[in-house]
């Protein structure tokens, strides 16, 4: 998560049950409704191998649960329960536990498939943004200290949040991380900083969790100081944004190839752009298609329904 202008507040209540069921052939909706309550302000999303869709609201915490045959979310963890009154990036680890990051609570959320809190894990200080789950850990990018945390992940526990690789170990001091994605094998992640917010100090880093070292990833092409990552073989998505040209902000989806190393990407193609009215945050693979979070978290007048949508002309 990252603003432009500002941010607001709100709330939400209510928790469902059960993720629907689609009807057999059901086609697929291009427009997700995730609230038509004011100020929800959604931000992450994830979306499990059954279809289920996660949403989360960096307003008040809440997290909404739909499916990606039914146009309608559904309150799923209320806002302000367990703390959790602020949430950013969502994911689901191998177990189906539903993983938070709490923003600037600097509590990571760790839910049962059902909602149960099952671990509050608290890091003193963070913004806790974005985050990348593996088969032994989870790794949390912090906007306001500049480094990645770590929990341990098992079966039947998540570990602490520990400073894994510091704000030192990289070659220049981070401006604002927030996407981050981790290789296959679980040895490096490529995380996104966003600068300071002039265009031109956007870097996507390489970061080597094992020695715990980041070095800067050449990026030809355009840019990759994304919002939400998303990495699919060698093929790198990113959510930025950019000035329009008319003293306003366009929001687009890059796509990246990487090179087998992971220290090079090149721009490749772009989706259609949005404006600052809906700001897109994160992004998912649904099937064929990518999905894109409407955050209108820079919107002059955000209003409702907040939605999630087909990124326009990109897959």
């Amino acid at each position: 998560m990252k603003t432009i202008v500002t941010t607001a507040v709100a709330a939400v209540t209510a928790l469902a049950a059960i993720v629907p069921q689609p009807a057999p052939g059901q086609r697929r909706p291009g427009t997700y409704v995730v609230s038509r309550d004011p100020g929800t302000r959604p931000e992450g999303i994830a979306v499990a191998r059954d279809g289920a869709m996660y949403v989360t609201s960096v307003s008040d915490g809440a997290v909404y649960r739909g499916h990606v045959h039914d146009r309608e979310l559904r309150p799923f963890l209320p806002g302000g329960a367990d703390g959790r009154t602020r949430a950013a990036g969502v994911r689901l680890d191998r177990h189906g536990r539903i993983l938070v990051a709490g923003w600037d609570t600097g509590a990571l959320f760790v839910h049962a498939p059902d909602g149960r809190l099952l671990a509050r894990r608290v890091a003193a200080g963070a913004a806790l943004n974005d985050l990348a789950v593996t088969d032994d850990a989870v790794y949390v990018t912090d906007s306001a200290g500049g480094g990645l945390w770590r929990a341990e992940v098992a079966d039947g526990w998540v570990g602490d949040l520990v400073p894994w690789v510091p704000a030192t170990a990289f070659p220049a001091a981070p401006g604002f991380l927030n996407g981050i994605v981790v290789t296959d094998d679980g040895r490096v992640a490529l995380v996104a900083d966003q600068g300071t917010g002039e265009p031109g100090s956007e870097r996507l880093w390489r970061v080597d969790l094992v020695g715990r070292t980041a070095s800067v990833v050449e990026v030809a092409g355009g840019q990759l100081g994304a919002d939400g990552l998303l990495l699919d073989g060698d093929r790198l998505y990113g959510v930025v944004n950019f000035p329009d040209g008319a003293g306003g902000w366009s929001f687009a989806v890059n796509l990246a190839l990487l090179d087998a190393g992971r220290r090079t990407a090149r721009v490749v193609a772009q989706s259609r752009p949005t404006g600052l009215d809906q700001s897109p945050t994160t992004i998912a693979r649904d099937a064929g298609r990518l999905l894109w979070v409407n955050s209108q978290l820079n919107a002059t007048a955000p209003a409702p329904p907040f939605t999630v949508t087909e990124v326009p002309g990109l897959r």
